[in-house]
């Protein structure tokens, strides 16, 4: 399993993979900073999939598909070549054909997307894991019921306060 974790103020942190068959109880991260502990008492179900999430304890989790970088341009190209076909351009063999290219690459795109799984509390990304079917997608009742509840973030996971630039540039 694939962990990106992410600190209190919601900046990516360095991922790391871990074994969950081996459950390691700390994690060494790359970055210098203290390593990260990991909570796996109840995490993982009987068919091996992950309940809650293992840096914060929290029981609510959402799956949602990662999209490739890709996609916004697929969806251009399809949305312009629709338009191009609607005003009645698409007369040409050739454009049938690249009609039909950019239909196959949005298609494989939705197809092959993966999934995962993150975290309400302290927004975890987890890949290259089974995924249980009582998981389901983001909902917004739940986020609110987390994030007035209190997030306990590893002491490794708490940062300080984001400069200037990094609150401009977010």
């Amino acid at each position: 399993m694939r962990i990106e974790p992410r600190d209190n103020f919601g900046r990516r942190l360095p991922r790391f993979e871990v074994d969950e068959r081996a459950r390691p109880a700390r994690v060494q991260s790359a970055s210098g900073s203290p390593d990260i502990f990991l909570r796996w008492d109840e995490s993982i179900d009987d068919a091996g999939a992950l309940r809650r999430c293992v840096l914060c304890s929290c029981n609510d989790l959402y799956v949602r598909k990662n999209m490739p970088r890709l996609t916004p341009f697929v969806v251009v190209l399809a949305f312009s070549g629709s338009t191009v076909a609607l005003l009645g351009y698409a007369t040409n063999p050739l454009i049938y054909g690249v009609l039909a290219t950019v239909l196959l690459v949005d298609i494989l795109t939705l197809v092959l997307a993966t999934r995962q799984l993150v975290c309400y509390g302290c927004g975890a990304v987890y890949t290259a894991l089974l995924i249980a079917r009582y998981h389901h997608r983001w909902e917004r009742t739940v986020a609110e019921r987390v994030v007035r509840g209190e997030v306990d973030f590893p002491t490794a996971l708490i940062a300080s306060a984001p400069t200037e630039t990094e609150q401009r540039t977010a």
